[in-house]
């Protein structure tokens, strides 16, 4: 049979799921294979870009779409086991799986909303609607692999993504900074420029749950205590809404990034990713065709 589209893949992907045990991404996409009866020749067909197999590609676009809507979860790199939603999603018994579904799934499902028909769409519109797409699934794969990586690995990724912003001056001078501060609630600190005419304190915390007004509290305690200006936190989660409007209100310039901050930042200073495909849009030079 043809390859299916991603979305025909997701129900069976979620009854895979749906016997409560830990699976891999390997031990997945070899079942699907089975469950569709796709041949070798159809197993090594790749996509238009030639980067990866085209059905691999569409068993990834699944699972992540069923990760973001909350129905199975990861256990550690690439494993994943289902969740309560998911197992209350299979118990309606649906007969297909649509990102419709997903989306009105609701009650903390982070699906992308649901594109219009491509017919109602320009080919550019259609264009950026998948560039954005593609960021945030490549944006929650970035989140979900800092998570599994030693607190180590985050101290470095946060020097690295301030140097790539600019900061820090060196990555010796940013390295020696952070991670070795321990002064009560900062994590490190770093220049600002080159010629460290300024300080930045930071507050690293690679956490699931949502940072609260109290971490912040903290955070500011710990600032005024230095005579410090600026200061920055970054965390893999969340912050409340009391912790957002705390850190607005102080006297003490603080930037907070929060997960998906940190994610997309990540992508537009190219650090963990790499570019697969570059598409040029052409264009029809009008003074080409101008008599001189």
């Amino acid at each position: 049979m043809a390859i299916p589209d991603f979305q025909a893949i997701m129900l069976p992907l979620l009854k895979h799921f749906g016997d409560g045990q830990e699976h891999s991404n390997r031990e997945t996409c070899d079942m699907l294979a089975g469950h569709f009866h796709l041949t070798e020749e159809e197993l090594s067909e790749l996509v238009p870009s030639g980067g990866q197999p085209l059905f691999y590609n569409r068993v990834a676009w699944a699972r992540s779409d069923l990760k973001r809507a909350g129905c199975i979860q990861p256990v550690k790199r690439g494993v994943y086991r289902i969740t309560d939603r998911g197992r209350s999603l299979l118990a309606r018994g649906l007969s297909a799986l649509t990102m419709r579904v997903l989306q009105e799934l609701g009650d903390g499902a982070k699906t992308p909303p649901v594109a219009p028909p491509p017919d109602l769409l320009t080919p550019e519109e259609q264009l950026d609607a998948a560039y954005k797409t593609i960021r945030q699934h490549v944006a929650a794969d970035l989140l979900e692999r800092i998570k599994t990586c030693p607190p180590s690995f985050f101290e470095r990724l946060v020097v690295q993504l301030l140097l790539a912003l600019g900061y820090g001056g060196s990555q010796d001078d940013a390295g020696k900074a952070v991670g070795k501060s321990g002064d009560g609630g900062i994590d490190g600190i770093i220049k600002e420029d080159r010629l460290g005419l300024d300080l930045i304190y930071l507050q690293a915390k690679r956490w699931d749950a949502t940072v609260g007004r109290p971490e912040i509290q903290k955070f500011v305690g710990a600032l005024q205590g230095q005579k410090a200006r600026k200061g920055v936190f970054i965390t893999t989660s969340d912050f409340s809404k009391e912790a957002r409007g705390y850190a607005s209100q102080v006297g003490t310039a603080i930037v907070l990034i929060d997960g998906e901050t940190l994610a997309e930042l990540m992508i537009d200073c190219g650090l963990g990713v790499t570019r697969t495909t570059k598409y040029e849009i052409p264009r029809v030079d009008s003074d080409y065709f101008e008599e001189g």
